[in-house]
């Protein structure tokens, strides 16, 4: 089941639409964009922060969200702007099921699909969930990558979550992100074909960094140091204080430090 999730193989038309939309409160002076592209016959949300400066092309960073969050969920808030203020574009979409794209009672099996003994009906939800999943950022690159004010050459991926498992599976299967931070990830708890331990050594020789918390409730250490021994190397691991939903600040610098460094990012670039 290695190969249950794959990147699309084909190109539909993107159909790509973009608007301004209203900065983070917390960052008034970063330039944000609300856009819009096809995938797989579905239309997928998301939100572009760019620094307060300069047209580009900027390195850019797929941030993605937790389950049951979104594009503006508050991990994908806390980190975007400062991230964005200190020289990267920073996109996130809305995964399938989540923010904009909800379907309540979909919605409400898919975590079940993602434990052991969660039912047939529920493996297949979450199996086909993470199949458009990976194809969605697939697509997202597709999109920000033409975009003139977004270096196509210089991309890298965060996550949270399920969005740190589906990352892996994404960053195995697709080249052009150079490098990935995921955060309070594991391995073994998705569905036969979706596991992301069965993609992650897939992204090597590209650096990964993987953050974990020390008193996450949600996913056990087991399943972070399985991910760890299924990539490939370079690769590095750090733990933190903390449960699944409350990683430190510190974390989240090492993180942007990480990918700053592979992206060629100043440390600091507005002091």
């Amino acid at each position: 089941m290695a190969d249950a999730l794959r990147l699309a193989g084909y190109r539909e038309p993107l159909g790509l639409w973009r608007r301004r939309a209203a900065p983070p409160l917390d960052d008034p002076e970063l330039r944000a964009q609300c856009f819009e592209f096809s995938s797989r016959g579905d239309r997928v949300t998301g939100r572009l922060l760019l620094p307060p400066v300069g047209e580009g092309p900027h390195p850019l960073v797929l941030l993605q969200h937790g389950a049951g969050g979104s594009s503006h969920a508050p991990c994908v808030e806390a980190t975007a702007g400062p991230w964005a203020r200190r020289g990267m574009a920073v996109a996130s979409i809305d995964f399938p099921l989540h923010g904009p794209r909800a379907d309540q009672k979909l919605a409400e099996q898919l975590p079940s699909g993602f434990e052991a003994g969660g039912g047939a009906e529920a493996s297949a939800l979450a199996l086909e969930f993470a199949r458009q999943a990976v194809i969605d950022l697939e697509r997202a690159l597709d999109a920000l990558g033409s975009l003139e004010v977004v270096d196509p050459d210089r991309v890298a991926y965060a996550g949270f979550g399920l969005g740190a498992m589906i990352g892996a599976a994404f960053c195995g299967l697709d080249p052009r992100p150079r490098a990935a931070a995921l955060a309070l990830g594991g391995a073994g708890l998705g569905p036969s074909g979706a596991d992301p331990a069965e993609y992650v050594g897939r992204m090597a020789p590209r650096p990964l960094l993987l953050v974990n918390a020390l008193q996450d409730e949600v996913v056990p250490r087991s399943a972070a140091e399985a991910l760890f021994e299924a990539a490939g190397d370079p690769k590095q691991q750090l733990w933190f204080e903390g449960p699944h939903d409350q990683l430190p600040g510190t974390a989240l610098e090492a993180m942007w430090r990480f990918l700053a460094d592979q992206l060629e990012v100043e440390p600091d670039p507005l002091g």
